[in-house]
């Protein structure tokens, strides 16, 4: 079969074998907002054409090619969901030559009723929950995603806009007067990780990241490693509360600061490989009896 994972700015496709593991990959630009109306066809056949051609007939997509972007909207399914349940939940696509089906996001709601979704992380869940059965996941991102795995199923999860609100804080603010772009700095980092946990609340802490540098106590080129580590330990504060450990999939850099900030909370951290969609794509088409 084939897997593709085919986002907003780019499309990935895994040929996976009768063994379960990935024969080959494409990984190029093309995401979905730069196919024209009509195009998704065209675009498909393009890059996985060869192995059309060779004999491959089960395509399964996953991420934001079933948005409403996309090609075709899929509906989310809700929590909890397992590989077969998501199996169960796919939408078939008429496409010439091959049984293409698209995998659904997913939705849950928090204790006030609020509801909340995802697309294309849940292929990553999928594969997590294989290897580790149960536990709570973090996968780190503009918009950062916390989920709950239980006995192999994905059962309800959060969503954080950190990274997006740290673009928009760090660039578009009064904070972006008092900063500048440069490496890292953990001791600020971690700061600011210490300073969610005080009271006083997130929107106090912020102007409190101006006043610090005002008054001579943040450096310049500390103030984003702060307002970074704020950032990510209220997230913590709000997704990880009484809860011992964390595993972690996500970019190296970005899973690296989480790493660090769970560890200064006192939270244990399993760090996994991040690269877990062809996993999960796999485990999803074997419930559809394609591998």
């Amino acid at each position: 079969m084939i897997g593709v994972d085919w986002g907003t700015t780019s499309l990935r496709a895994y040929r996976i074998g009768a063994a379960g593991a990935p024969e080959a990959r494409i990984d190029r630009p093309g995401g979905i907002l730069t196919v024209p109306e009509g195009g998704f066809p065209a675009a498909l056949r393009e890059a996985i054409g060869p192995w059309l051609v060779e004999g491959e007939t089960k395509v399964l997509l996953c991420g934001m090619v079933g948005s409403r972007q996309g090609w075709v909207e899929a509906p989310y399914l809700r929590c909890p969901a397992g590989p077969a349940e998501i199996a169960a939940a796919t939408t078939p696509i008429p496409f010439e030559g091959a049984e293409l089906r698209l995998i659904p996001g997913l939705t849950t709601e928090d204790g006030s009723g609020i509801p909340d979704v995802m697309r294309g992380e849940e292929t990553k869940l999928v594969a997590l929950a294989e290897t580790i059965g149960s536990g709570l996941a973090c996968l780190p991102g503009t918009h950062s995603k916390w989920a709950r795995l239980e006995g192999g199923r994905v059962t309800g999860f959060t969503t954080h806009m950190t990274g997006e609100t740290f673009a928009a804080l760090s660039q578009h603010t009064i904070l972006a007067r008092t900063s500048v772009e440069g490496p890292d700095v953990p001791e600020a980092f971690a700061r600011g990780v210490e300073r969610a946990r005080q009271p006083g609340g997130l929107l106090h802490h912020l102007f409190g990241a101006r006043t610090l540098h005002l008054m001579g106590r943040l450096a310049q080129a500390e103030t984003r490693s702060f307002l970074s580590g704020l950032l990510i330990g209220h997230e913590i504060a709000a997704a990880a509360q009484g809860v011992a450990q964390v595993h972690l999939a996500g970019a190296a850099s970005l899973s690296a600061l989480y790493a660090a900030a769970l560890a200064q909370n006192g939270i244990a951290v399993t760090r996994h490989d991040p690269d877990l969609v062809a996993a999960g794509l796999r485990h999803i088409g074997r419930s559809l009896q394609w591998v």
